[in-house]
């Protein structure tokens, strides 16, 4: 079996309250990959969705990036249009309410158990690359130290092009595999 980790495709991550022009730009390979993986029979996506209260800006997170953002039920936690309709009925959502999610790697076992299935290869895409994506990454990684771990770079975007490619060099650095830089 293949799992596919679609990262905070949402949003306030793309258009919304943390507009990102380069996570636009990588919708296109974002909404392929995720395509690819919900036909391949053999195949599951998760979706993680960054999760915020209303009390968003009284919280650590709140107060060293004080842009509300993700708040649960408005139009920027939404998961991207371009995917929601088509794909993301096909996957399994984990609302995750700081940068990594610490219950993501059990579901991921939990399906495999479920499924008397064996995870292959585990693939990540999304957003920030370097906040979100990184911090699940390496959880991933810490929890499956055996399974091949794969970042597709063309899916991804950071704040920052620069924090961008700081941080898949630190990925790589953790034996993650890095493609489409």
């Amino acid at each position: 079996m293949k799992i596919l980790v679609c990262i905070d495709a949402q949003e306030d991550f793309t258009r919304g309250a943390l507009r990102n022009e380069e996570a636009i730009k990588t919708i296109p390979n974002l909404v392929e990959k995720v395509k690819t993986y919900t036909e391949d029979y053999n195949s599951y996506v998760f979706f993680t969705r960054d999760t915020h209260n209303q009390n968003y800006m009284l919280t650590l997170e709140g107060k060293k990036l004080p842009v509300p953002h993700c708040i649960r039920d408005t139009e920027g936690w939404n998961i991207i249009k371009e995917i929601y309709y088509d794909y993301v009925k096909k996957g399994i959502i984990v609302d995750k309410y700081t940068f990594g999610s610490t219950i993501l790697p059990i579901q991921i076992d939990n399906l495999a158990n479920e499924l008397g299935d064996v995870i292959e290869e585990i693939e990540i895409i999304g957003y920030c690359t370097d906040i979100c994506v990184i911090s699940n990454a390496l959880m991933i990684k810490a929890h499956f130290p055996n399974i091949p771990i794969t970042v597709d770079a063309s899916c991804c975007a950071g704040v920052t092009p620069e924090k961008h490619k700081a941080a898949l060099e630190v990925m790589k650095s953790c034996q993650i595999d890095v493609i489409n830089e």
